[in-house]
């Protein structure tokens, strides 16, 4: 049964920065793509970033590009997300994701199977 366990969001002030980490078991994730996700209240989940387990792909929404990098450590088995420059408009609940998406829908939540519980990030001074 595939887990996932997100952790490290918080409170931060405007212009910090956060790691988010996504602890991924159960299963082999060859071939499968974690993603990050948001979900702000009253908003729709929004992409944030992705990437192959395998490697090959790295994909980031347009309002984290340039701000937020997603990186895999095999060794622990997680996934992180590092946001630097955080806006009150990052202010939502992430969550990571594990599915088979193809290129066209790395970005679409419903191509994710397995998710996580979410964490919460507050930016506000």
């Amino acid at each position: 049964q595939v887990q996932l366990v997100e952790s490290g969001g918080g409170l931060v002030q405007p212009r910090g920065s956060l790691t988010l980490s996504c602890a991924a078991s159960g299963r082999s994730f060859s071939g499968y793509a974690v993603g990050w996700f948001r979900q702000a209240p009253g908003l729709e989940r929004e992409f944030v970033a992705a990437i192959r387990w395998s490697g090959g792909m790295i994909r980031y929404g347009d309002s984290v590009k340039d701000r937020f990098t997603i990186s895999r450590d095999y060794a622990s088995h997680r996934v992180l997300l590092q946001m630097n420059s955080l806006k009150a408009e990052d202010t939502a609940v992430y969550y990571c994701a594990v599915g088979r998406p193809i290129a066209s829908t790395i970005t679409t939540p419903g191509a994710y199977a397995h998710w996580g519980q979410g964490t919460q990030v507050t930016v506000s001074s």
